[in-house]
């Protein structure tokens, strides 16, 4: 097999890693929407 195939295999593999991490990461952590900017942005926008 020709480096630049193993290469790009690694880097495939790398980086399918990388976005499956990532994916879990999201969708298993604890936050809830409320917690954001949200409050903040709907007493600003009621107040002026």
């Amino acid at each position: 097999m020709k480096f630049e195939t193993l290469l790009l295999k690694g880097l495939f593999t790398a980086c399918l890693l990388i976005c499956v991490l990532t994916m879990g990461a999201m969708l298993t952590s604890n936050t809830t929407v409320t917690s954001g900017h949200a409050p903040i942005a709907a007493l600003a926008s009621t107040a002026g």
